[in-house]
């Protein structure tokens, strides 16, 4: 039976998550804390890199996170980004966030409309003549970075922040029935903190290919994870909890 469950994110903001209306049906009880934390990266250590943002004519965006770093570390390190850089954005989700920045122009932003990298590249090849500057975090692979070269897009990559791992307490209590991870990086700071770890009957719940593909990786027995039906992390986890009461 599911009593108490990790969730590795902040507590929502509203009341109305559907999170809470899980403790309210079915009795359980739910921690919000994050396995990951994401830290800004000095202008120092930027410029290590040796890339200047002016040398090129386009942004590229996978993630809200990569938006805040890009225009705070362009403005501890002075770069006024001129009105002519183009932004190509994983989703409209992601593109939309540019408002935060930019006067958002539909002839300067682009997304496709499935959400997903992979056909966001086809848009950047009309765009063939852009040089592509892609923010990102510490805790990068190169699969991005691979299939621009394959396209043979002109682009560069640099870090412009960092992803961490927050530590537990030796003396914090670990005594959950089941586990929701939301990245890589939540499997990995799962292993660090608990070396030994032993899943047993604790279930997990992922959220994502690559997060699935980590936790297997590990030999974690992947509970749940989305379906065409249960789509949100809150509708797997009611699903989970009916099935094993």
């Amino acid at each position: 039976m599911t009593k108490k469950i990790l969730v590795s994110q902040p507590k929502p903001q509203t009341e109305k998550s559907p999170y809470f209306d899980l403790t309210t049906k079915f009795g359980v009880e739910i921690d919000f804390r994050p396995f990951i934390r994401i830290d800004a990266m000095p202008a120092k250590d930027f410029r290590q890199q040796r890339v200047s943002i002016l040398d090129y004519t386009a942004v590229v965006f996978s993630s809200r996170h990569g938006i805040d770093h890009f225009f705070s570390l362009c403005k501890e390190l002075r770069v006024a980004v001129p009105e002519s850089m183009k932004y190509f954005c994983k989703s409209e989700i992601i593109a939309l966030y540019l408002q935060k920045y930019i006067q958002y122009r539909k002839r300067k932003v682009f997304f496709p409309l499935s959400g997903k990298m992979d056909d966001l590249i086809p848009i950047m090849v009309k765009h063939k003549a852009e040089k592509y500057f892609v923010p990102q975090s510490s805790a990068h692979d190169d699969e991005l970075k691979e299939k621009l070269d394959a396209a043979n897009l002109t682009h560069t990559e640099a870090v412009m922040y960092y992803t961490v791992q927050n530590d537990f307490r030796p003396d914090e209590p670990f005594d959950y029935d089941m586990l929701v991870f939301f990245s890589p990086e939540g499997i990995h700071s799962l292993l660090k903190n608990f070396p030994d770890f032993k899943q047993d009957n604790i279930a997990i719940a992922c959220l994502g290919a690559k997060t699935i593909e980590e936790a297997e990786k590990y030999n974690l027995r992947v509970d749940m994870q989305p379906t065409a039906e249960l789509r949100s992390v809150p509708a797997m986890i009611e699903d989970y909890i009916k099935k094993h009461k």
